[in-house]
């Protein structure tokens, strides 16, 4: 096990290990020490020592969340070593993976075998753990949530236990730990539900923001995944419906999907953010050309080509997730809010949905769900647009995505999920002392 820093090895104590930021950059943390153990024993290990050592302990994915959910100044696990597909059940339809694989290595490892997730979000950079952990979605009809695609768990908890769970086994560490938020110990090894690979057609396509808004049931109804896209200071949106295809595949050509998802939707993108930081009074109309660039377009590939998009523009994010029924009021008073404020928005507004599930802190525990999410420019000043976005969803009864900004307290959590007791429950079980607590933690679930 590679230990940065450390004196003695994994138990003795250390200087201050390197600095950790997370992809953003608007999270710092300075752990005492950091590990990259190479298999579950070597996390053991680690999380004992640092026990004796009285230290706290996290483990960190690639820092895609946007809160300080990762962050601790005790032991910082890494993520580099803890890696690779251990096991394809083909006549059980699961793939069992090392914690800390990223997306990106198993949906290719996937794709070798003829074999495909059901559904995922739209970037693949996170490790499997911190992906599932937080909460990462995509939007579906039927299906969504990655944690939800979770058949077993490793979990290495705080007295250096190693528990197997899954639905027979530990079912109610399972329950919670499939969505854990790093709370419950550290995850060492994932098994997920996989099926054999499919075709999506993917039909992007402009449309009316009223359109969009008056139609919402009917296209969430009748695409297997919908979402859309609109564009603040503009009536216009972008539309995106996937639905599973007989082929024959129809990738994007080389050179056009090249300029819609490199050339538009990251460099000159990218030029625009840059502009409306330096000046912000020219955003409104940066975004009316940049809703005009977009143009209709239907391809047909592989799941993990349709759903994911590379994302190379760098931002903050915070996310709602509402009863479905009320998505088309809560995005039509945000819209009123962008109008009648002094807001200069670059980043478009996203909703998806997903179908009820039943994980205890799943954003869509229990309910149909649209997700709003409100982006703004890495550097830009976002904490008053995301405030008063903030006050439209709670007043909808909504629940922020946990890796994602929000102001959101254990107090308003407890009420927003009827099951938000059975979690806390099982980390008063496993983590009475609160090894894998830090701020955050402290925040959203109490101390």
């Amino acid at each position: 096990m590679a230990v940065s820093n450390a004196v003695g090895g994994s138990g003795g104590r250390g200087t201050n290990a390197a600095p950790w930021r997370n992809w953003a950059g608007n999270v710092t943390a300075r752990p005492a020490r950091s590990v990259t153990p190479a298999s579950t024993e070597e996390l053991a290990a680690a999380v004992l020592a640092a026990a004796a050592d009285g230290l706290t302990v996290k483990a960190a994915g690639t820092g895609h969340s946007f809160t300080p959910a990762a962050a601790t100044d005790g032991l910082l696990i890494r993520p580099e070593r803890l890696t690779g597909v251990r096991a394809v059940d083909r006549a059980a339809g699961t793939v069992t993976v090392a914690a800390g694989t990223p997306l990106k290595h198993l949906n290719h490892t996937l794709a070798a075998h003829g074999l495909s997730l059901t559904n995922m979000g739209d970037i693949m950079e996170q490790t499997v753990s911190g992906a599932t952990a937080t909460g990462t979605h995509g939007t579906g009809r039927h299906s969504a949530s990655i944690a939800a695609q979770i058949t077993a768990l490793e979990l290495v908890t705080a007295d250096g236990s190693v528990l197997t769970c899954s639905a027979g086994e530990n079912p109610e560490v399972f329950a919670a730990a499939r969505l854990g938020l790093g709370a419950l110990g550290v995850v060492s090894e994932l098994t997920f539900a996989v099926e054999p690979e499919f075709l999506l057609t993917a039909r992007e396509e402009p449309m009316a923001f009223d359109e969009v808004t008056d139609r919402f049931d009917e296209l969430v109804a009748e695409n297997e995944h919908f979402e859309f896209y609109w564009f603040p200071h503009t009536g216009s949106c972008n539309t995106k419906r996937n639905n599973r295809s007989q082929g024959p595949a129809a990738p994007p050509g080389r050179v056009s999907g090249w300029v819609e998802d490199e050339l538009l939707s990251n460099g000159v993108f990218q030029l625009a953010c840059t502009v409306g930081r330096a000046v912000p009074a020219a955003i409104p109309g940066i975004a009316k050309v940049s809703s005009r660039a977009l143009s209709a377009r239907t391809y047909t590939d592989i799941p993990y080509k349709v759903f994911t998009s590379p994302r190379r523009v760098r931002f903050v994010e915070m996310e709602y997730a509402l009863p479905r029924a009320a998505a088309v009021a809560a995005l039509g008073e945000l819209k009123a809010l962008v109008e009648r404020s002094d807001f200069k928005v670059s980043f478009p507004v996203e909703v998806r949905t997903a179908p009820a599930d039943d994980l205890p802190l799943s954003t869509a525990s229990g309910r149909d769900t649209a997700y709003l999410a409100v982006h703004m420019y890495r550097g830009t000043p976002y904490e008053a647009y995301f405030a008063a976005v903030e006050r439209i969803m709670t007043a909808h009864d909504g629940r922020p995505h946990w890796g994602k900004l929000h102001t959101r307290d254990a107090a308003y959590l407890a009420d927003a999920y009827p099951r938000f007791g059975e979690f806390t429950a099982v980390r008063d079980q496993l983590d009475p002392d609160r090894r894998f607590a830090n701020a955050y933690l402290r925040r959203v679930l109490g101390d």
